[in-house]
């Protein structure tokens, strides 16, 4: 760690020279032999670090680099945030500057004191370095562990696919949890817990049972709910609330964000009452409390309903199942065999090469038995030449310190290298996917508790990270540097921090809220903390109960990211042209409807997002934007640009085009006159990957799209066309006809099509079935043809399609070879479709079949089907079919059928 922070000071010290190295002056010299010193010392660091647990005096030494290396970076700032943008032109100008030159020379004396000091330091510090380069024979021309660069090189891809669901020794335990969760017959609430010490695979096998089609076909009902050390009740009981209404496809009240815990607990109580038989799981509970207050409202019925915990503490797991009848799983580590199976599973997909054995075993052996700890460790040996066996033994002595802080690709830009860093983190199980936007992009993630805990332990040891999870704690330095409050659902902590006499922010960097309840925050100790933190560069605030922008954060002049999403703000002033290093501005989910001209100001803006719901109970999924001055193409370095509302005319249009940089575009209230406009622009946009265009009105009342200008440039196979970057395309509004440049999107994953109205001669179809890419298809109101053909050979990809309320929609065919992966296909509210399409037999690889709000017709035929009818044996393959319709009396009902002998359970 404390290399990467040496390596995050030494480049910052490098821009600094380039870019502000005539108001060094006389210091510039000093700063360039601090800025070299501290290259040795990284070297140096990059073997040292994985050895610092053996030596107290090294670990010291790293300490003192680490502190040194933070103060070298406040000094840096002071000195930029006193010295820089101060450039003023003409007489007035020369004059200003005279002023501020005298005003200042106490204070660039005290820099220059300052630098002068930390440079006495790195020189201690040097010597230091030194002695222990002959005292541990460390040599720091060698780096000791591969680079990014190298561990993309060496990476085996079929290693890293061996699927986390071929874990060793869980088909036992899994069957044994399913036979006590179908077992007998009785009527009263069971509870099943599962207990064990972190990494033992509790959630992974709870989740494997859960999703188990033999539970899921006799519990309709089913949720899953993480609870964790950090456990906000009322916000867990909506998200209980929300998945039950989802897994029945209800709408969720749009009150229970206002409402108290009782009477979510009982909504919850009333909706399971009613729903039939459920499973919840509620996943790493921590204490005896969270079970007292859940299981009221956990109604026992008559159904023989079933709940799992999963948790480490023994007590929770005895709690929980004394009232109910009851079972306590405990689960144990691996067998050493069941270790090695895994272990080799993961990192060589088969048996270990024999010059690796001995090191393999040593590292195996650390791991304790389990699964968690294999899994991490042999996603990062996967990434490993395996024929260098000196890379497998300083994994052995050092596990995790390969990641190389700030280094690079060529030719990527930032995101690219986090992305990178991401992906390569996901492959070594250090962090799970949880939902994905398309295919290749992660929307959420998560880490496993134990890795949480480990990362906590080594940010406060090393003065990274400061986390208050809402009780009285001591900081690890008085030199707080980055502070995250989180599920602060009381006021304890904040006035125990304020009571402090010898509290200060002023070497805070970074502020972050996480799911605060507290409103003393907002106005109190939010306050004290943008008042004294001067140096702040990260700001969140996201869901603060706050109605404006606190005035003290438009004087964090080195700000450089800046979210109030899901705020009560609705304005942005003038002041926010003075934060001239923000690069980061997130205002979803706000009442911000206009920006103000001071925006252009900040040059260095990636990404620009302010956007809100139109009706979040509609399922139209329209969205306001913002309104951005005429001159919003003079934002260079944007990236990101969600959601620019176009309707003060095509001048904004117009402006697009000039921000060559783009990478997302979404853009809402366009007009049939703005589609030449827009498709200029987008000759511009070479590295577009996510395009959402809407027009002006609502569903089939919308504006026509007109997206065909434009169409040499549009369609040409140059590789700095967008066509060639775009990945996501989203359109909302009326089509004449299929924009043509569509048969171009060679790399397209997603698109998504609402209130199209396409005529019978634009079948959809036809344009998209040859996109080798293509993953995910939703229409909405796309298409007024009678017919759908889906013609073999084509979408080879296809994993997920939607068609939803289209009213002409008569037949749909499906010929043999077309969508050979499909997964999942959800027809909704085609009133017209009245048998179920024609050669679905073909989809040999469908999962689920969902049917909403179909012709009575068709659903009379699926729900009544006989074994030995057509349409039985056409559906026979399909695991799981889906009904959703109402009954006479006006009720949302679900009825799922299962398997080849198509069980219904009603829901």
């Amino acid at each position: 760690m404390a290399e990467t922070v040496v390596s995050f000071v030494s480049d910052h010290l490098a821009t600094l020279l380039r870019e502000e190295g005539s108001l060094l002056g006389g210091l510039r010299q000093e700063v360039q032999l601090i800025k070299d010193e501290l290259g040795h010392m990284r070297a140096f660091l990059k073997v040292a670090e994985p050895k610092e647990d053996d030596d107290p005096r090294l670990q010291e030494w790293i300490n003192q680099v680490r502190e040194a290396a933070y103060d070298i970076e406040d000094v840096l700032d002071e000195f930029v945030l006193r010295f820089a943008g101060y450039r003023h032109h003409g007489f007035c100008g020369s004059l200003q500057r005279i002023l501020k030159a005298i005003k200042s020379l106490r204070a660039r004396h005290q820099v220059a004191s300052e630098i002068q000091s930390i440079k006495s330091r790195i020189k201690n510090i040097s010597e230091g370095r030194q002695r222990y380069q002959v005292e541990f024979g460390i040599d720091d021309r060698v780096t000791g562990s591969s680079t990014m660069n190298d561990s993309w090189r060496y990476s085996r891809d079929d290693a890293l696919l061996v699927e986390e669901a071929k874990l060793v020794g869980i088909d036992q335990p899994k069957q044994h949890l399913i036979s006590k969760l179908l077992e007998g017959h009785d009527h009263q609430l069971k509870v099943i817990s599962v207990v064990g010490m972190a990494g033992l695979g509790k959630t992974t096998l709870v989740k494997k049972v859960h999703e188990d089609p033999d539970v899921r076909k006799n519990f309709p009902v089913r949720a899953w709910v993480t609870v964790s050390q950090t456990c906000d009740f009322p916000k867990l009981l909506r998200d209980l609330i929300w998945q039950l209404h989802k897994e029945l496809n209800k709408s969720v009240p749009q009150f229970i964000e206002s409402i108290s815990t009782i009477d979510l607990k009982k909504i919850v109580k009333d909706f399971l009452q009613q729903a039939g038989r459920y499973a919840i799981v509620f996943d790493d509970v921590w204490d005896v409390e969270f079970w007292n207050e859940i299981k009221f409202a956990l109604p026992e019925s008559n159904y023989g309903n079933r709940v799992m915990l999963t948790t480490r503490k023994a007590d929770v797991a005895s709690a929980s199942c004394i009232e109910s009848q009851d079972y306590v799983y405990k689960m144990e580590p691996l067998s050493i065999v069941d270790s090695w199976t895994l272990f080799c599973n993961k990192i060589f997909k088969g048996n270990c090469p024999y010059h690796l054995m001995d090191v393999a075993k040593a590292v195996l052996d650390k791991c304790e038995g389990l699964p968690l700890a294999i899994l991490a460790i042999g996603g990062l040996l996967a990434s490993k030449d395996a024929s260098r066996i000196d890379e497998w033994k300083m994994i052995q002595q050092s596990l995790g310190g390969e990641l190389e802080g700030t280094e690079w690709r060529e030719g990527m830009s930032i995101e690219d290298v986090a992305r990178g860093y991401l992906s390569e983190l996901v492959n070594r199980s250090l962090i799970q996917v949880t939902e994905m936007f398309y295919e290749g992009s992660p929307y959420a993630c998560r880490i496993h508790d134990l890795m949480r805990e480990v990362i906590l332990i080594k940010s406060r040891k090393q003065n990274m990270v400061t986390v208050t999870i809402g009780q009285p704690m001591t900081w690890p330095s008085e030199k707080v540097r980055r502070l995250v409050v989180h599920s602060s659902s009381n006021s304890s902590n904040i006035q125990y921090h304020q009571q402090r006499q010898f509290y200060s922010f002023e070497h805070l960097r970074s502020f972050i809220i996480v799911s605060s309840t507290n409103p003393l925050l907002s106005k109190t100790f939010l306050s004290e903390v943008l008042r004294s933190s001067k140096l702040l560069k990260i700001l969140e605030l996201g869901g603060e109960e706050i109605e404006e922008t606190p005035n003290e954060v438009f004087n964090l002049l080195h700000l450089t990211y800046l979210s109030l999403c899901d705020t009560k703000v609705e304005r942005v002033p003038k002041a926010i042209g003075k934060l001239q290093h923000l690069e980061y501005l997130n205002l979803a989910n706000t009442g911000v409807r206009e920006l103000p001209v001071e925006i252009l100001k900040l040059l260095k803006l990636r990404y620009l997002i302010a956007f809100q719901p139109v009706d979040p109970s509609d399922d139209d999924y329209r969205f306001h934007g913002f309104k951005g001055p005429s001159k919003l193409g003079g934002l260079l370095a944007l990236q990101r640009l969600n959601t620019i509302d176009a309707s003060s005319g095509s001048i904004i249009v117009k402006e697009i085009g000039k921000l060559t940089q783009l990478r997302e575009l979404y853009i809402t209230q366009l007009r049939r006159e703005d589609g030449k406009d827009l498709c200029s622009s987008l000759v511009n946009l070479t590295s577009l990957r996510q395009l959402s265009v809407a027009s002006v009105g609502k569903g089939d009342d919308s504006e026509i799209i007109d997206l065909n200008h434009h169409q040499h440039s549009l369609s040409s196979s140059s590789s700095c066309s967008f066509l060639q970057s775009l990945r996501v395309l989203i359109m909302y509004g009326r089509l004449e006809m299929m924009p043509v440049w569509t048969t171009h999107l060679q790399n397209l994953v997603k698109i998504v099509m609402n209130w199209s109205g396409l005529r019978a001669e634009e079948d959809p179809i036809e344009f998209l079935q040859h996109l080798p890419n293509l993953g995910e298809i939703s229409f909405c109101g796309s298409y007024q043809g009678e017919r759908l053909s889906f013609k073999a050979g084509g979408f080879l990809k296809l994993k997920q399609l939607w068609l939803r309320r289209m009213e002409g929609l008569r037949w749909m065919t499906v010929e043999e070879g077309v969508c050979p992966n499909l997964r999942r296909l959800v027809l909704e509210q085609l009133p017209l479709l009245e048998d179920l399409p024609s050669g679905i037999q073909h989809l040999t690889h469908l999962q689920e079949l969902g049917l909403y709000k179909m012709s009575s017709r068709l659903i009379e035929k699926v729900k009544n089907q006989e074994e030995d009818s057509e349409d039985y044996r056409r559906m026979a393959y399909i695991p799981e079919i889906v009904i959703g319709f109402y009954t006479d009396d006006g009720r949302w009902r679900i009825r799922r059928l299962w398997g080849k002998q198509k069980k219904t359970i009603l829901a």
